[in-house]
């Protein structure tokens, strides 16, 4: 089974958004951002990938921060995300995310509730 990073809760903290979870079940030491990001239309949701020499670690990033996600593209921000004792980046996420949105807009492949959430929350003024 994938190992998830569940975001619980966030915040603006001089001027990026600062990501937090809950609970994590396993060993956070060493993990890297990856600068890659995929969809998870069924949770909709987008994942971050941190890696370690072992494995992907996913971040699920749900729709409720999506509003946020978009001010950090809009405004460049940095997205930090809390880990127990250290922060990390996640680096590239706004360029990743720009592509994501393009990809997504109008494609049926990601289903039609993730289309319509993405269209409704980055691609509507």
């Amino acid at each position: 089974m994938q190992k998830r990073i569940e975001i619980s809760h966030f915040n603006y903290s001089n001027n990026r958004l600062e990501l937090m979870a809950d609970n994590i079940a396993f060993d956070t030491a060493g993990l890297q951002a990856s600068g890659q990001m995929l969809v998870d239309s069924d949770s909709l949701a987008f994942i971050y990938k941190l890696e370690n020499e072992h494995e992907f670690i996913y971040v699920s990033l749900p729709s409720d921060i999506w509003p946020s996600l978009k001010n950090v593209i809009y405004e460049k921000q940095q997205v930090i995300l809390r880990l127990e004792h250290n922060e990390l980046e996640l680096t590239d996420i706004i360029p990743e995310l720009e592509y994501l949105l393009q990809n997504i807009e109008g494609n049926s492949n990601y289903g039609s509730e993730m289309v319509d959430l993405v269209e409704k929350t980055f691609l509507s003024e």
